[in-house]
């Protein structure tokens, strides 16, 4: 009894211990291959993978891995639907390279240590012969909790050639997480309807504005002057000039004639 406790806890140790260490490897947007590989006889493998990057294994020599997202270049990822990713290899070795599965991790982009999600591995149990290319198809779907966002994604290729495994990095970079349900989210109408809103009211002031310059700039209206007072005023300071008898002779002569 003792003895298979003491075995148990052993398989569970060695089960537990990291068997995997990748090396970085040049991501690509570009990818050039022969023929693409849809599934495979592996299937999808689990999200409880374990992390590549706490392995031992890296990439083999004259193994080259590439991707891109297939119509998605600005690289945004609906949180909790279906993404498609484009893998590619080319084997330049002299042996034929057997691709195990495809998986990826979610990351910070500040902070690599520890993993937001780890993704589903899909497994294609496909060979690539010597001087050949393929192309697997990768999918994948985040969490419908994340947050939008920018995060990092680390995709892996598991193969082996001549029985010996290895590890590939096809990508290393920044993916552009959104809210599923379109193109406007939540934040996106919040922040259109506070912009429409602070134009309204920055229309209402100028228009406010316009007004209050347009009623200072209205000319006072003319004040007609009585020609009864102007002439009073006027008897008043010509009286006793030679100009004032003048006149006041006048007016005797046509009120005699009238």
């Amino acid at each position: 009894m003792k003895i298979r406790v003491f075995s148990a806890i052993i398989a569970f140790l060695l089960l537990a211990s990291p068997i995997f260490q990748v090396v970085r490897c040049e991501s690509a947007e570009d990818a050039a291959a022969a023929e693409v590989v849809e599934g495979g006889d592996l299937g999808i493998v689990g999200d409880e993978t374990q992390d590549p990057a706490d392995s031992t294994i890296g990439p083999a020599p004259n193994v080259n891995t590439i991707c891109m997202f297939p119509k998605n270049p600005g690289k945004t990822v609906p949180a909790g639907e279906e993404t498609e990713l484009l893998v590619g290899v080319h084997n330049e070795g002299e042996s034929a390279l057997k691709v195990h599965f495809v998986s990826a991790t979610l990351h910070l982009p500040f902070d690599h240590r520890l993993s937001i999600q780890n993704l589903t591995s899909q497994g294609f149990n496909a060979s690539v012969p010597s001087s050949a290319q393929a192309t697997f198809d990768y999918k994948f779907a985040l969490s419908k909790f994340l947050q939008p966002g920018s995060f990092d994604l680390v995709g892996y290729m598991f193969y082996e050639i001549d029985e010996h495994p290895y590890v590939s990095v096809f990508y290393n970079g920044s993916i552009e997480v959104i809210e599923s349900g379109g193109f406007l989210s939540g934040e996106s109408v919040f922040l259109l309807t506070l912009g429409i809103g602070l134009l309204a009211l920055l229309g209402f002031w100028v228009n406010g504005q316009i007004h209050h310059f347009s009623k200072k700039t209205k000319k006072a209206p003319k004040v007609e002057v009585g020609t009864g007072i102007s002439e009073a005023n006027m008897d008043e300071w010509l009286e006793g000039t030679a100009y004032a008898r003048s006149v006041s002779s006048t007016k005797k002569e046509q009120k005699k004639k009238k």
